[in-house]
């Protein structure tokens, strides 16, 4: 069983006198004026990084990430673990850290957020209706008007 924790990443200020830490990374003292303190243990500001993408912790916020036995940033866990569910229109699944187009309560990849029936990829701006969870644009849409196949809310 995998868990994840979230955890907070507290800069001391000032190292305390006397014996010096010892570093959880480089397992070497810390001699700096500063250290970080972080799944119960100290580190010094340069060995506390992400598994993935090598970014200093201390530096992107005061959040870390454990799971699988790896320490990472937000936005590498969320590539790594994190969802945001299944596209409407291809039903794949979308990673949690992907660029989305919503309309109501569907979801959907920037490349599959076009006009179901002519595919149609639609720009900002765009106008787009949305019919039994289809999107249609302007033209497909006032087409089935006209033979009066539905009727829907402009989005």
């Amino acid at each position: 069983m995998l868990i994840y924790t979230k955890q907070s990443v507290p800069m001391l200020s000032v190292q305390p006198k006397g014996k010096q830490k010892g570093c959880a990374g480089c397992n070497r003292k810390i001699k700096d004026r500063y250290l970080l303190k972080a799944l119960d243990k100290y580190w010094h500001e340069d060995c506390l990084k992400c598994a993935c993408c090598d970014c200093r912790l201390g530096e992107v916020g005061a959040t870390l990430y454990t799971k699988a036995n790896l320490i990472l940033c937000r936005r590498d866990y969320l590539r790594l673990f994190g969802t945001t569910g299944n596209c409407a229109a291809c039903s794949k699944l979308i990673p949690a850290f992907e660029m989305v187009m919503r309309a109501r309560d569907n979801v959907y990849h920037l490349d599959c957020f076009a006009c179901q029936l002519c595919n149609q990829r639609f720009c900002v701006g765009d106008k787009f209706f949305l019919k039994n969870n289809m999107i249609l644009c302007q033209m497909d849409y006032e087409e089935g008007q006209l033979n009066g196949s539905f009727e829907t809310q402009v989005q």
